[in-house]
């Protein structure tokens, strides 16, 4: 197979003296179109008490809006990528960022939590397009040299979008509506259209096989009822038929997927690149991590809001000092890598992710905010440190003709680990806000609705408001030692999996 050559690599003497600053703008362009579809998976989550207010969704509902657009985000990636290698990466950019400015618009008309929830799935059609060949673009266009330091300005922003959307969708709400969170992705999307219409050059691989139909099938399959199993745990119960038998159901139909992988000639995503120890450990760190970093926020925000009684922009404001380490701790990771190894700052990373999620998981509505930003701080650098040496693993443990196969599946540990995330996460806190929750003293259908959401329960104020917040924390803080527990696992695998003197180099 053979890319077709961008006007990069063709250029004149004179044109290759431009080529550092050609580099520079499609970086800028594509991180753009990055953010924009990352920064959507987290954006919403400072919306989700007003969202709560307005729509009257349930705890469920509220998990279903962010998660419909993660989990079709994560399930269409690997078809998406295969298309955009197939037909031309700027091409699968433009049509996602079309589709995404065109849902979020749409989003703006909605007024049901069911309505918010479909759309939500439509933006995730979108970002599925634009997330791969972003990071695809940038390692095609990049010398060899270079590329590194390009991929570790792409994981900060891919880490710190997120931070970021929360911050900006903060400030909206604190002069408009939910809906202005949409209004923010159709003007980032139609910025980052104009971009790529601009300045982004067309690379492709039209030699590529048939598109594995049956296989994108069996993953969208197995993930869709894995998830639904797990947001919808605390309503039916973590060990009733319906769980047990629909997490079994989705577990069997991946089991399917891998099998079919391992058979056809033209796998959507070969399962024998896991023997690949790089490859294998950057995949399981990059989910590990972004299941604890997007359960992280979902709960965080409603703690913010509902528990401490921070504004939107307070509470988004609150989240600054895990930027302000996530990104330098991003640019520092790559040359603490060449001068230690790759392996020590990446588990070190890991080791101060999870002590900050286990810090986190002691705090009540009473801790002074100081203390929250000392251990965002840690958090911060944590991630910042974890997140460039993965990224950078998946993609060098492949050849230069597999770096579409590396980008996709980046992205797909991103957006997998990120559902997943808020799907066990936040089911971990609805079933422990609900058990904690007592109101012997209150009318059954009041008690109901109090018990569907620490935002119901808001409404009612009084002493149902003061038993509701204590009974989130306690959610809360079950929720966040299972994200610290993820990872530290991740952490013990990335170490096992590099313990070779050989996989450093």
């Amino acid at each position: 197979m053979h890319a077709v050559q961008s006007p990069l690599a063709t250029a004149s003497p004179a044109a290759g003296a431009a080529a550092p600053a050609r580099h520079t703008a499609v970086l800028a362009i594509t991180c753009l179109a990055l953010a924009t579809v990352v920064a959507a998976m987290s954006s919403l989550n400072v919306a989700l008490p007003a969202i709560a207010r307005e729509t009257h969704a349930d705890q469920s509902q509220l998990s279903w809006i962010i998660d419909a657009y993660s989990l079709v985000f994560a399930a269409l990636l690997l078809p998406a990528g295969a298309l955009g290698d197939r037909f031309g990466r700027r091409r699968a950019l433009l049509a996602g960022l079309t589709v995404f400015g065109a849902g979020s618009a749409l989003a703006m008309t909605t007024t049901s939590p069911d309505a918010l929830i479909a759309v939500r799935a439509l933006l995730g059609v979108g970002a599925a397009l634009v997330m791969p060949a972003t990071l695809a673009t940038i390692t095609s266009t990049f010398p060899r040299e270079r590329r590194a330091g390009a991929v570790s300005v792409w994981a900060a922003v891919a880490g710190a979008s997120a931070v970021v959307g929360v911050l900006i969708s903060g400030s909206l709400l604190q002069e408009w509506s939910w809906r202005s969170v949409f209004l923010l992705n159709v003007v980032l999307a139609g910025l980052a259209v104009a971009g790529v219409v601009a300045r982004v050059p067309e690379s492709a691989e039209p030699q590529q096989p048939p598109l594995d139909v049956l296989g994108a099938l069996l993953v969208a399959t197995g993930l869709g009822v894995l998830v639904y199993s797990i947001i919808e745990a605390p309503q039916h119960g973590w060990t009733s038929p319906a769980t047990l038998g629909g997490a079994g159901l989705g577990l069997l139909v991946l089991i399917g997927f891998v099998a079919w992988e391992l058979r056809t000639g033209h796998p959507l995503l070969d399962p024998r690149l896991f023997r690949n120890r790089r490859f294998a450990a950057g995949t399981a760190s990059i989910a590990l991590q972004f299941f604890a970093f997007f359960g992280f926020l979902f709960v965080l925000m409603q703690y913010l809001q509902l528990v401490r009684g921070d504004s939107a922009l307070t509470a988004a404001v609150s989240m600054l000092p895990m930027a302000a380490t996530l990104v330098p701790g991003s640019r520092l990771s790559p040359l603490l890598g060449a001068r230690l190894g790759v392996r020590r700052p990446w588990v070190a990373g890991l080791v101060l992710a999870a002590t900050g999620l286990g810090l986190f998981s002691r705090v009540d509505g009473d801790t002074p905010y100081w203390q929250l930003a000392g251990i965002l701080v840690v958090l911060g650098a944590g991630l910042g440190l974890a997140m460039p040496p993965a990224t950078t693993a998946i993609t060098d443990a492949l050849p230069a003709t597999q770096q579409a196969v590396g980008s996709a599946m980046n992205d797909l540990a991103r957006e997998l680990g990120g559902a997943l995330g808020i799907a066990v996460l936040g089911s971990i806190l609805t079933a422990g806000y609900r058990s904690h929750l007592t109101l012997p003293d209150l009318p059954a259908q009041a008690a109901d609705a109090a018990r569907s959401s620490l935002g119901a329960a808001a409404a009612m104020g009084g002493p149902v408001l003061d038993h509701a917040r204590t009974a989130f924390v306690a959610g809360l803080q079950e929720a966040l030692l299972g994200g610290a527990a993820t990872l530290l696992l991740a952490a013990v695998a990335v170490a096992l999996l590099l313990r070779r003197r050989s996989s450093e180099r």
